[in-house]
C-alpha cells in the first residue's frame, strides 16, 4: 500500500538520520554523466539494474521508479544544476516504514572523468533505518555496477 512521505527539501541529504554515501570515478565527462542523470531518466534501466521502470513524469518535474521486488516511488526533482548536482525527494511509496527520502547525485571533474557522489539520505521507524544501514554493502555493491554500467554506455 503507498504512502505518502514527509516533504523535505534537498538539504535534508546532509542531516538524515541515515545517509548512506557512495563514490566512484568513471571516465565520462561530468555533462555526459549529467545529461544520463537528468535528461535521460527513461534510459535509467540501461545501466541501474535494479530499476524495471523510470519515466519522468510532470513534465520532467518529477519521476515514477519501479524497483526489482516491486518497490515504487514517485519523486519530485529537487535539483538539476547542470553539470554538478541532480537530487530528487521521494513523495509516495509503497515501501513500508519510511517517512522521508532524498537522493543526491553530486558530480565533480576527476582528471577527464568524473567523480560521482550518490547521497540516499532517509528517516523511518526504528526497523527501516536499520534495514537500510543493513543493506549498505548491497547498495554499494548495486551503485558500483550501475557507475560500470553508466561509464560503459557513455563510452559508447
Amino acid at each position: 500500500m503507498a504512502h505518502r512521505l514527509r516533504p523535505v527539501g534537498q538539504e535534508f541529504a546532509s542531516v538524515a538520520p541515515v545517509r548512506l554515501v557512495f563514490e566512484r570515478e568513471i571516465t565520462a565527462a561530468p555533462p555526459a554523466v549529467f545529461d544520463a542523470l537528468a535528461r535521460d531518466v527513461g534510459g535509467w534501466t540501461a545501466w541501474f539494474r535494479v530499476l524495471t521502470l523510470a519515466r519522468p513524469l510532470d513534465g520532467g518535474a518529477g519521476r515514477e521508479i519501479r524497483l526489482l521486488g516491486a518497490a515504487r516511488f514517485r519523486e519530485t526533482i529537487l535539483a538539476a544544476e547542470e553539470p554538478d548536482v541532480y537530487a530528487y525527494r521521494v513523495d509516495v511509496t509503497n515501501v513500508p516504514g519510511a517517512r522521508a527520502m532524498v537522493e543526491e547525485w553530486r558530480l565533480e571533474p576527476a582528471g577527464t572523468g568524473t567523480r560521482v557522489r550518490w547521497t540516499m539520505a532517509v528517516d523511518g521507524v526504528a526497523p527501516f533505518r536499520l534495514a537500510m544501514k543493513a543493506g549498505r554493502l548491497g547498495l554499494a555493491a548495486g551503485f558500483r555496477d550501475a557507475m560500470t554500467s553508466l561509464d560503459r554506455r557513455l563510452a559508447g
